[in-house]
């Protein structure tokens, strides 16, 4: 039989048997639909769009019309879109979404949703979806059988781009500062600065400014430090490798294979996958790879641990809510397949020749996760940089990046004392990770 029938016969009774073992979930009751505001209208923690949403005659914008059509012309998206609810387990945690909303119920239900949104900036929340609001409406469904493998369908990450494009947009305008103020749910909320202590010490703002001197929400998830406040570690010792993001250590691995199952428990790199077969992939076979998670709360830019030369940069394609069907349904599924989505995930790749011969060749994977749009690199190929120097930035959301070093690189991770995973702590930006023997 020919093998990719074999597969789309397996893929299918996966999907039958989850549906079978689980029971449909029951709806939440919509109540009443919410009145029409204007931006100027809004305020944080309102519920805006879940209100909205409940108006079954809503108008689509032409994007996300486009996506309805995409979905319901295709029987195989159409399948997976309509499934991937059904799935959803009817247990009471599964009522809401690991946001505390309502969770949606069908693939229509969604587009309303993901309509409103696109004119709505992100809210502070004390959950783990703060800030990414698409990500924790597609928490549940995206971790079904049904929902892992709609989420890496080419076609589907082709039009969620254009999507986070068309947001993007909206977040990069003034009227996306609405979400910053001290009010409940705003960025600078008395629950928000218990979580962000130190933001006027540390990054440059002005509180007596109208939304803390910021021109956009991307204006304040793109801020910088202060001068002073992230020294670069030795500068001038080539042997010591400078923290690239402000951000905290998920996995530290060796002798990374160059094809392996990334798909499985413990999703071990895939480096061909992972640098999208790259011609340069095969010096870093067997090497030892660092990575580290930044949450919506970090400072998300990037700086180079090394001095050097820009060999090359590239922006790959790939996911955007995709889920690594071994993690099940838990509201973590992203931060905890951050591996996974190494090989998966659109993703921004740089190479740097260090000037430290013992260093050579280093490489750099910045992976977009949770509601990110886009990868941003601001520097060329064959430029001159120095450690500490900006590469690029993160724009909307959690995030994660690799540093990758080649076999035969004698060297010594500094972690704070802390073993990588979930629960560690940020390592301060341009602070010693690393030095090489």
């Amino acid at each position: 039989m020919n093998p990719r029938y074999l597969t789309i016969f397996f893929s299918s009774l996966l999907i039958l048997s989850f549906s079978i073992h689980t029971s449909l979930p029951q709806r939440v009751e919509a109540g009443e639909i919410g009145t029409y505001k204007s931006v100027s209208e809004r305020t944080p923690g309102d519920r805006y769009c879940y209100d909205i949403c409940k108006d079954e005659n809503q108008h689509l914008m032409p994007i996300i019309q486009e996506f309805k059509e995409l979905i319901e012309n295709d029987p195989k998206l159409y399948m997976l879109f309509t499934e991937m609810f059904k799935q959803i387990p009817d247990q009471s945690q599964y009522q809401v979404d690991p946001s505390g909303n309502p969770q949606i119920r069908d693939y229509k239900h969604m587009l309303r949703m993901l309509n409103c949104i696109l004119t709505n900036a992100p809210e502070f929340n004390n959950t783990i979806m703060a800030g990414t609001p698409i990500n924790a409406m597609l928490a549940w469904p995206m971790g079904t059988p049904a929902g892992t493998e709609a989420f890496l369908d080419t076609r589907v990450n082709k039009q969620l781009k254009k999507i986070l494009k068309q947001w993007e947009v909206f977040l990069d305008s003034p009227d996306s500062r609405y979400v910053l103020t001290n009010k409940p749910g705003g960025w600078f909320s008395e629950d928000a600065m218990k979580v962000m202590p130190t933001f006027t010490q540390d990054f440059i703002c002005n509180p007596d400014e109208p939304y803390y001197g910021f021109s956009s929400w991307d204006d304040f998830f793109t801020r910088q430090f202060r001068e002073g406040k992230r020294p670069v570690a030795s500068p001038n010792n080539d042997a010591v490798i400078a923290n690239p993001c402000e951000s905290a250590p998920y996995r530290l691995a060796k002798d990374v294979k160059l094809r392996d199952t990334f798909w499985i428990k413990g999703q071990p790199y895939s480096l061909y996958h992972m640098l999208g077969g790259d011609p340069l992939t095969e010096q870093f076979v067997g090497g030892t790879f660092y990575q580290a998670f930044l949450s919506a709360f970090n400072y998300h830019r990037w700086n180079s641990p090394v001095s050097g030369v820009v060999v090359k940069t590239k922006l790959l394609d790939g996911s955007y809510y995709a889920a690594a069907l071994v993690d099940g349904l838990d509201p973590e599924t992203q931060d905890n397949c951050q591996a996974y989505l190494a090989q998966v995930a659109a993703r921004g790749m740089m190479f740097i020749q260090a000037d430290n011969p013992d260093i050579g060749l280093i490489g750099l994977l910045f992976v977009g996760m949770g509601d990110v749009s886009s990868n941003e690199i601001t520097v060329y190929e064959g430029q001159r940089i120095e450690k500490g120097d900006q590469l690029g930035m993160f724009h909307f959301g959690g995030s994660t990046f690799v540093l990758m070093l080649r076999p035969g690189v004698n060297v010594e991770f500094d972690l704070r004392g802390q073993e990588p995973g979930v629960n560690a702590k940020n390592i301060p930006l341009l602070s010693k990770l690393a030095v090489v023997k």
